[in-house]
């Protein structure tokens, strides 16, 4: 141990109240895992000031080891092949995360990636994804990582000024320039296949429509906005009001009036997808079953590592890919209670005409200590305003394009 000891609370809900033996007597089947988040490094070049991983209430990172290993990213990679063979899936993802995945640098990163191939692609397809902070992308790697087809989604979250305040390096120093300096080398002709998007955590200080021109102007595939982690135990510092979904607005409005949306938003075409009856596709609203797992640097199988910031051992289920498949974790209420959908929600919520939309937002901004998740959103004021208005602009739109059809 090189950590302090943590002592572990479990929540009521789902730990205790979520009968999942009685689910499935009911007719409940779990959804297969699709995409498989990899931890191969723990540490990080950066320390942000809001991370779930460093700042927050889990610290386990400190006892598991630093780099996945060949042994264990092997073990990880069998285990989702057998997976995708037995829920007969058409395809996977796989995202390397961590920390930071690049700290392992070509000569990690080469074989765990022609690994993952070897096992994976003969059963199902392969989709390869790496989320970085981008400061040490290079043309060695960015070679490398084109032959074996993965994609690279970077994380910045506005104008230098913004991004310099949260994410900097440990001395101090700003991180923009160098992540300026990474996205113009992975936006360039030779590189922008391999160029997945954007993800910005939300900073309500920051200018939002700078802040949209700005990240604009990378051209991104997709952008995702992330509003920063906190519960009911753990409140964001702005409560009063709806400060992020006012933020989340301005943002909105000005993507929206574009025609054609020069980049897509992955959050407000959610919003709208789910306005009009359709699936969500990101954990952060709907009522869709949450298909992801995760392999820590150890081989631990836990639940999506934004857990990180309710408690300790949040994500945590007891099984490895040494010992365990993947559908061992059905048994588990955690995981259980993100693919149950309107079940999962409280009576708060239920009662709620937009409960189909907002699905109580992401689950891991729900948590209240001791009685674990069944609750709104920490956001929840946030989310209405936000939803609220974009139905109002979507159903004006709406109608003012059915007049002008009528007309015509």
């Amino acid at each position: 141990m090189n950590g302090p000891i943590q002592v572990v609370t479990r929540p009521r809900w789902p730990d205790v109240e979520l009968d999942v033996a009685a689910l499935r007597a009911d007719g409940w089947r779990p959804t297969p895992f699709r995409d498989f988040v990899l931890k191969v490094h723990q540490r990080c070049n950066l320390a942000c000031d809001y991370c779930y991983v460093y700042t927050m209430a889990d610290q386990s990172w400190r006892d598991r080891p630093m780099a996945m290993v060949p042994g264990t990213w092997r073990a990880a990679a069998g285990r989702i092949a057998d997976h995708a063979r037995d829920h007969e899936l058409p395809r996977v993802r796989v995202i390397l995360h961590g920390g930071e995945p690049l700290l392992l640098g070509v000569a990690g990163l080469e074989p765990l990636l022609a690994d993952l191939t070897a096992a994976i692609a003969p059963v199902t397809a392969l989709e390869l994804q790496l989320q970085t902070n981008a400061l040490l992308l290079d043309e060695p790697i960015l070679h490398l990582l084109k032959y074996h087809g993965v994609r690279v989604g970077v994380s910045l979250d506005g104008t230098a000024e913004a991004n310099d305040r949260h994410r900097r390096y440990a001395d101090g120093r700003g991180s923009s320039a160098g992540v300026d300096r990474a996205l113009r080398l992975l936006t360039a002709p030779e590189h922008r296949a391999a160029y997945a998007g954007l993800l910005a955590t939300v900073d309500i200080t920051q200018d939002p429509v700078e802040c949209y021109d700005h990240l604009r102007g990378y051209a991104p595939p997709v952008l995702d906005f992330l509003l920063p982690h906190a519960n009911w135990a753990h409140p964001p510092e702005s409560r009063a009001g709806a400060p992020y979904g006012e933020w989340l607005i301005k943002v909105f409005d000005l993507w929206y009036a574009e025609r054609p949306q020069p980049i897509r938003i992955r959050l407000f075409e959610d919003v709208i997808r789910l306005i009009l009856g359709r699936g969500g596709r990101s954990e952060q609203v709907g009522l869709s079953p949450v298909a992801v797992a995760v392999v820590e640097s150890d081989g631990a199988i836990e639940q999506v590592d934004s857990l990180k910031s309710a408690y300790p051992g949040a994500c945590a289920t007891g099984l490895t890919v040494f010992d365990d498949p993947f559908d061992a974790a059905f048994g588990n209420p955690g995981v259980v209670a993100r693919q149950i959908g309107l079940r999962a929600l409280c009576s708060t919520c239920r009662s709620c005409p937009l409960h189909t939309v907002c699905g109580a937002g992401h689950y891991a901004h729900r948590y209240r200590a001791g009685a674990g998740f069944l609750n709104p959103t920490v956001y929840c004021a946030d989310m209405i305003k936000l939803i609220r208005h974009v139905i109002t602009v979507v159903s004006d739109d709406v109608h003012q394009r059915l007049a002008v059809a009528h007309r015509d």
